[in-house]
Parts: structure tokens; C-alpha cells; sequence
């Protein structure tokens, strides 16, 4: 099982919330994916994204300008859209690399607006159709977090313990591989010997790396299409996913995304030592502190 994890909101400019995403990807379904995603692209936009150097990221394609764009006009049939939108971006292409400003008309803006919207639409329901799983830490931007640079922070502590569960319901044997968009590289070393240690010296880490590879891959988002995925995902539920004790406002003309992004995330059981009983694991969940127990307790 691929763990592809992406986030959004850690620069603490416009967000609601910081978000730590993943998409659960089955290797034999990874390249159907992808190859389905391209269709789409060819659909919509009559060009697959990457040759005009838009990535498939929620904050370039579900800025509120983009809705306010799709509403200014009526709805313009599929096929004269799409070559609206081929024209488009191939003229914004053209024009940054010229160094120029792009020539574009108000239907042409009309149209990107509704392309945008249709396929980002389509692209989650292909993920619904080859059974992607999405998790997703979300974290109140004040939240405190660890003084000990070494801890790995709650949040990836508790996606890594969602993975384990989602491995434990999938298969009996069955390995998680984990794969980051690439961080500044000295971030990187950092997150490696965070993971490390949780991995290695602490009981409920050593236990899960029994299903899931303690060391990740890191990969360029701009390359690697299931981590613009998570980018995706993570962006609609910092912005529109809203669980019980979430309060900030959330922005309505995403809704209809957040909820199929939220019809696909992870709901698995955990057995409890503690009482012998079974407890429901939820792929999403929202914490207020990022410390570990022995910094939240006195």
C-alpha cells in the first residue's frame, strides 16, 4: 500500500487550518489512476496539465476566483468549453514564456472557471472509483508544539497509527510505504531522525513499523501526480471539512467537494487492551496541542 502525504495551511497565511493529508493508494491501481486523471485532463481542458505548468493543487485551481469565475456566465456547452480552455492556457503558457502579458477573452475565463470546477470534481470521483482512502490530521493553527526538536509531533504520530489500522483491516501482511512531497532538505534530515526514533525507540512505534517502512520517500509534488491528490484533499478540508470540534468558518461553494472528499476517508476498528473492547479509528481527526504526552503532562 502507497501512503502519499501532502499539507496545507503550515504557512499560516490564509487558512483556517493546517492540514496533514494522505491518500492509500493500492499499487496495482496507481497507474490506472494516474492514466484516468490524464483523461480527465484531455477531457476538460483539451491539454494535460503539466505541458501548460498547472499543477493540481487546491490552492491554483479552488481559489474563490474560480467560482466567482464559473457563475458570471451561463453554462457553455462541453466541447466549445473545452476549446475555450485549450486556447487559454496554451496562450498563458505561450505568454510566460515570453515574458509577456497573456491575451484572453471574458469567455475564456468563463469557461477555465467551469473546466476547473467539473474536473476537479471528476478527478475525486475516479479516486472514489478506484477505491483511494483519505486520512487527514487537522490541526488549529495555535496549537502548541513540542520544545524537543528529536519528537515526531502528534499529528504524523497519529496518521502513522491510522495507516497501521488501515494495513491491519486491508490485509494480514501487507506493508505501508510512506511517500512525502520533498521538503527543504535539512527539514527533511529533521522529519527522517523524528520518524526514526518513533520507529525505532518507542514501543508503540516499533510495533507499527511491523506493517508500515519506517524510512519514507520523498518525491517532487510537481512530478508525482497521487501526492497533488493529497494536496487536494488537504486543501478542502482545511477550507470546508468541518467535525465536531472545528469552529471556524468554512467556505459553502466547496461543499460539494469536501463532502466527497469525506465520503472516502478511513473508518477501521482498534482492539483496546485496556478494556478488551473494539473502538472505531476515523481516517480524519483534529487536535489542538501537537506535544507529546510528557510535555502536556505536568
Amino acid at each position: 500500500m502507497l501512503y502519499f502525504i501532502d499539507e496545507s495551511g503550515h504557512d499560516h497565511k490564509n487558512s483556517p487550518y493546517e492540514v496533514l493529508a494522505a491518500v492509500a493508494v493500492q499499487e496495482r491501481d496507481l497507474w490506472n489512476l494516474i492514466q484516468a486523471i490524464r483523461s480527465a485532463e484531455i477531457e476538460h481542458f483539451g491539454v494535460h496539465l503539466a505541458e501548460v505548468g498547472i499543477e493540481l493543487k487546491g490552492t491554483k485551481l479552488l481559489k474563490r476566483k474560480t467560482f466567482r469565475l464559473a457563475s458570471e456566465g451561463e453554462t457553455i456547452p462541453v466541447e466549445e468549453r473545452r476549446n475555450l480552455v485549450r486556447e487559454l492556457v496554451l496562450e498563458g503558457w505561450k505568454a510566460q514564456q515570453e515574458g509577456r502579458q497573456a491575451k484572453v477573452s471574458f469567455r475564456g475565463l468563463v469557461a477555465y472557471g467551469q473546466a476547473v470546477l467539473a474536473f476537479v470534481e471528476a478527478v475525486l470521483r475516479i479516486m472514489v472509483r478506484f477505491r483511494v482512502k483519505v486520512f487527514a490530521a487537522v490541526v488549529t493553527p495555535e496549537a502548541p508544539r513540542p520544545c524537543d526538536k528529536a519528537v515526531l509531533r502528534r499529528d504524523y504520530a497519529f496518521l502513522f497509527e491510522r495507516f497501521f489500522h488501515h494495513l491491519s483491516s486491508t490485509s494480514e501482511s501487507e506493508m505501508g510505504l510512506i511517500v512525502f512531497d520533498e521538503l527543504e532538505k535539512t527539514q527533511s534530515k529533521i522529519l527522517l531522525g523524528q520518524m526514526a526514533r518513533y520507529f525505532l525507540e518507542t514501543q508503540t512505534g516499533y510495533q507499527r513499523s511491523a506493517r508500515i517502512v519506517p524510512e519514507p520517500f520523498f518525491v517532487h509534488s510537481d512530478l508525482t501526480t497521487a501526492v497533488q491528490l493529497a494536496d487536494l484533499v488537504a486543501y478542502c478540508v482545511s477550507w470546508a471539512v468541518r467535525l465536531n470540534s472545528m469552529d471556524k468558518p468554512a467556505r459553502e461553494e466547496l461543499k460539494p467537494l469536501a463532502d466527497l472528499v469525506f465520503g472516502m476517508r478511513f473508518v477501521g476498528n482498534r482492539f483496546s487492551d485496556v478494556d478488551g473492547k473494539e473502538w472505531p479509528v476515523y481516517g480524519m481527526f483534529h487536535l489542538d496541542d501537537l506535544r507529546p504526552r510528557s510535555e502536556r503532562t505536568p
